[in-house]
């Protein structure tokens, strides 16, 4: 996890509201509980040419650093163009990341 990952969910988890789903306080608690528990990594700096929507370099550049670490085995996104690329990395959507681990 990075601190752009936190801020990148506070900032869209709310949009979400049309969905059953969390309050503005829950959120809160929510990506509090996540940046207690979880690794915190600095993204790894990319070119701008390895990936399709430059905004998402922090997230695969998150996963970069995690995997030279050894603190993930892949990264859960809805993201089209992040799931682009899960040929040359382990990017993988919530259905497979489910399938896979049996959840």
């Amino acid at each position: 996890m990075s601190n752009f990952i936190l801020d990148e969910l506070r900032r869209v988890l709310p949009r979400l509201s049309n969905r059953p789903g969390l309050s503005p306080a829950e959120i809160d608690d929510l990506v509090d509980i996540l940046s207690l528990q979880a690794e915190l990594v600095e993204p790894a700096a990319l070119l701008n040419d390895q990936c399709r929507d430059v905004d998402d370099l922090p997230v695969l550049g998150t996963l970069i650093a995690a995997l030279e670490r050894d603190q993930a085995e892949c990264l859960v996104s809805g993201d089209k163009d992040l799931l682009e690329l899960s040929e040359r990395y382990q990017i993988m959507s919530v259905a497979q990341f489910c399938e896979r681990y049996g959840i």
